[in-house]
């Protein structure tokens, strides 16, 4: 006996159902629910709406997170002048721009990694062009 090397997946189709004559979408109890609540949406806001100009924090705070969006704390940009050196140098810069406090924290820890990134990408480079070398040095010894 061969086994299928198939993958049997159901007898149906997709978009197929199961059971064709079974319940249809948006009758049971939590769809019959929520069409409740949604035909009394106006009156619900309106209530928290009053609780909140009373002076009930919760309910403020429940209108406030879902019609404005929170707000981000945002490190204003510093210029920075990196000097030509290696980059050792260069993150040795962006560190003591941080321990002054000409840079924020984030910012800095944001340069030392595109510093660490760009030495990676040196080092690929660089590797390459060894590569290269090495590889021409062969082709003319073997001739």
């Amino acid at each position: 006996m061969t086994e299928s090397t198939t993958k049997r997946t159901g007898p149906w189709k997709k978009g197929e159902s199961g059971n064709p004559a079974g319940r249809k979408p948006g009758t049971g109890e939590v769809a019959k629910i929520r069409a409740r609540i949604a035909a009394r949406v106006p009156e619900l806001l309106a209530a928290l709406m009053e609780k909140a100009l009373e002076g009930d924090v919760g309910a403020a705070r429940l209108l406030l997170e879902r019609t404005i969006a929170p707000l981000k704390a945002v490190e204003q940009s510093e210029a920075l002048s990196l000097p030509d050196g290696s980059l050792t140098d260069q993150g040795r810069a962006v560190l003591r721009a941080t321990a002054s406090g000409v840079l924020a924290p984030g910012q800095g820890a944001q340069l030392i990694a595109a510093i660490g990134a760009l030495a990676r990408v040196a080092e690929i480079d660089e590797l390459e062009a060894r590569l290269a070398k090495l590889e021409g040095n062969h082709h003319e010894k073997s001739w």
